[in-house]
């Protein structure tokens, strides 16, 4: 049993600490961890009931269902979280979100697992299926919803439509999913493909959203330093943002552009602020943050009401205001 047990359990939350591991940049929070983990527990949970309750309402074929079915209800169920924090702007990169839907995985087969050994549990006969389950099932649930993460993440960073990022995630997993419970003939086959598949899938991901990541810190970190820099020497007007906001100047009120000033100010700030505490993280430095940044950031967003939606548009261009610096404020947020 305790074999049985190490052998399920123990390949995907290896494969979890190595990405933890991996993740150098320091970008995964750790609440939000734990939540991914108690998801994934809650989600298989929710998973055996509905799939129990669609089998004896609809009177379906078991082999059918695990092909066609349970990929759907098991995929939906694990997304739904990754899906409310990328909504909430607490995924910015692939990293993070490969990890918090990989962690979500881990959990659903840590509770899957442990329910099928304490119910079938007959000898050593079926050896097989617990490697099986161990190395393939628990790896696979794991990498699909990663997938899913990494797939809705580097859409909406293009700029893709949302609907069809998750589409496209979606439909991605649940077809891995559907593929491997296919396979249940050849076990060997399909242990062996989730294995080269999911690890070297998400390890690639890693190695390039890694440096994506460094390129826009490389790229925006000295334009910022050096546009805040002249706003504080009260040379903003001299910077293309301040041109432009002269420019835009006669289509908004005297208090408006005023506030629009202050916005930008401010957001450059903490903008700065959360891109030097990455390249800290990531040289493991001591962090320690200005105890005025939550303050700083309830009046951003004060400023954001008194600007509005045309304001809010006029300027987001010339400041990049996209998903990831979008993120980076929420992560400040996080860290205070």
């Amino acid at each position: 049993m305790v074999i049985k047990l190490i052998i399920c359990l123990s390949p995907v939350f290896l494969l979890l600490l190595l990405f933890l591991v991996l993740d150098s940049l320091r970008l995964v929070n750790k609440p939000i961890l734990l939540t991914c983990l108690v998801w994934g527990i809650l989600s298989s949970a929710l998973s055996f009931y509905a799939n129990t309750f669609l089998i004896r309402e609809y009177h379906m074929n078991f082999e059918l269902f695990s092909g066609y079915i349970a990929p759907v209800v098991e995929e939906l169920l694990k997304m739904l979280l990754i899906l409310l924090l990328i909504k909430a702007n607490k995924i910015g990169f692939m990293i993070d979100g490969a990890i918090y839907g990989f962690s979500i995985g881990a959990a659903f087969s840590l509770a899957e697992n442990i329910f099928y050994l304490t119910n079938y549990t007959s000898g050593d006969a079926n050896f097989m299926v617990w490697i099986t389950r161990g190395f393939g099932t628990a790896v696979m649930h794991g990498g699909t919803t990663a997938i899913f993460s990494i797939l809705v993440v580097s859409s909406l960073n293009r700029q893709t439509f949302f609907g069809l990022a998750v589409l496209a995630g979606a439909v991605t997993a649940i077809l891995i999913h559907a593929f491997f419970n296919a396979m249940t003939a050849w076990p060997v086959v399909a242990t062996g493909f989730i294995l080269m598949v999911i690890p070297l899938a998400l390890l690639l991901s890693f190695q390039f959203s890694e440096n994506a990541i460094r390129k826009w810190l490389e790229m925006e970190f000295d334009t910022e330093v050096s546009m805040l820099t002249m706003i504080r020497k009260g040379k903003f007007s001299e910077t293309r943002t301040g041109q432009y906001l002269l420019s835009i100047r006669k289509h908004f009120p005297a208090e408006v552009v005023f506030d629009l000033y202050c916005f930008i100010s401010l957001y450059t700030e903490l903008s700065v602020k959360a891109k030097s505490l990455m390249m800290l993280k990531e040289n493991d430095f001591t962090v320690s943050l200005d105890p005025e940044i939550p303050l700083k950031l309830k009046e951003l967003k004060n400023l954001k009401k008194q600007i509005g939606r045309a304001g809010y548009l006029a300027i987001a261009p010339v400041l990049r205001m996209n998903r990831k610096d979008l993120w980076k404020l929420s992560m400040l947020a996080s860290e205070s």
